[in-house]
């Protein structure tokens, strides 16, 4: 039976309760916390209210919370409309939509009543945090933190500090998320953090393959399952929303500027025709009412000349030479992007997928697909090309990912 969690605790703010603020405000009563939920409007406030019935009620009929538990958690929680009450916070955490101008009327209206050592934090997956710090008068306390939802289940915070940022402040974000119960990343402010800027290229290439006539939807799903991973990237384009992936893959092309980054033909058309996947009941598949997919011909004629066979490896190497490429520049170390690939996707840890497949192979594969689509972005890794090279890959490998291990437990990027 979970227990509350109370070293270090104390007062803490959610800005925006909707179904990822409300799950934030959760998570830090759970963990011992008195938490003010704001809304500027009242019945925002009752449907945040509802929201967290719910999901105590649930964790109670699982077992991981008992009654006397449930009530406790649900009476550290008070409830405002006015960002006055926020003033005694020691951490405050947005969770607005994701609208810039929206989020930085909310971040001036913080500045003007926290006091100057409160943390102030902005759960985005796809904004730039720095341009939000840049607008206060406290950027070295200023802090993304990008949970996953459902954020009282998922584990995993991804913990991203900017230029501006002050070291002291970053511990701080991530030793209160620890205390919560939450594994932490770290990373700089760059688009698509980390988790995002290795799936959704992923997912934007497995669309281009749909929609290019290389395989069927079933197939391209079916091989990438077989491979270990939770689910088909079609299905998970259709899981996740359209309109949420296209949005994050114009932010990664922003700011790389890699053809490669943008979202292909036929994700666009999707967004724009409405069908942004379950939620709108028809993306690659079409669903029935109760979420069961239905029988239709797809999207896309079935391909004349079938590629299914260089399936998943067509697929996994680009993105194992993304994580690469990542590692390699110390964006994030090998250790981070395993925990931040396992926890965040519960896909396979992608240093282990490497060590399956061999540095040598993926780099030959790998060296193809360069030669095909002659993208900058599709260039082998030079980590890849050093471990390839390596008398003992599986050693190289190994140092790799201890040393990376020790550095990501240090803090050091």
């Amino acid at each position: 039976m979970a227990t509350d969690r109370r070293a270090g605790a104390g007062l803490a703010g959610v800005v925006g309760l909707g179904a990822m603020g409300s799950g934030i405000a959760e998570v830090f009563a759970r963990g011992g916390w008195s938490v003010v939920g704001l809304e500027e409007q009242p019945d925002a406030l009752d449907r945040a209210r509802q929201r967290l019935a719910a999901s105590t009620a649930r964790a109670v009929e699982r077992g991981k919370l008992d009654a006397a538990g449930a009530e406790a958690l649900t009476a550290r929680v008070s409830w405002a409309t006015d960002v006055a009450a926020l003033a005694g916070c020691d951490v405050v955490v947005e969770a607005v939509p994701e609208v810039p101008e929206l989020k930085r009327a909310v971040f001036s209206k913080l500045d003007a009543v926290l006091s100057p050592d409160a943390l102030l934090a902005t759960n985005t997956s796809s904004l730039s945090v720095t341009a939000l710090a840049a607008g206060t008068s406290r950027p070295g306390r200023v802090v993304g933190v990008h949970f996953f939802n459902p954020a009282p289940v998922q584990p995993l915070v991804e913990v991203v500090s900017t230029v501006l940022s002050d070291p002291a402040a970053v511990a701080r974000a991530r030793a209160v998320l620890e205390e919560l119960g939450k594994t932490t990343i770290a990373c700089r402010d760059r688009a698509g953090f980390v988790v995002n800027a290795l799936l959704v290229p992923y997912l934007n290439h497995a669309a281009s393959w749909y929609e290019h006539g290389y395989a069927t939807r079933e197939e391209i799903d079916a091989a990438m399952v077989a491979a270990g991973l939770p689910m088909g990237p079609l299905a998970l384009l259709d899981l996740v929303g359209h309109d949420v992936t296209h949005a994050v893959l114009h932010r990664l092309h922003g700011q790389t500027g890699e053809r490669r980054h943008l979202p292909t033909p036929l994700l666009t058309s999707l967004v724009e025709g409405g069908l942004l996947g379950r939620k709108s009941g028809r993306g690659f598949y079409t669903y029935a009412a109760d979420g069961s997919v239905t029988d239709d011909p797809g999207l896309v004629p079935p391909p004349p000349g079938s590629r299914a066979g260089e399936l998943p490896e067509a697929l996994l190497v680009p993105y194992l030479n993304d994580v690469l490429t990542m590692v390699g520049v110390r964006y994030t170390s090998a250790a981070d992007a395993d925990t931040g690939m396992a926890l965040g996707c519960r896909m396979p840890k992608p240093f282990d997928q490497l060590a399956a497949l061999g540095p040598a192979t993926v780099l030959a594969r790998q060296q193809q697909v360069f030669a095909e689509t002659a993208e900058p972005g599709h260039r082998p890794a030079p980590l890849l090309e050093q471990l390839a090279a390596a008398d003992d890959p599986d050693l190289a490998l190994h140092a790799l990912r201890t040393a990376d291990e020790h550095a990501g437990r240090a803090g050091l990027r």
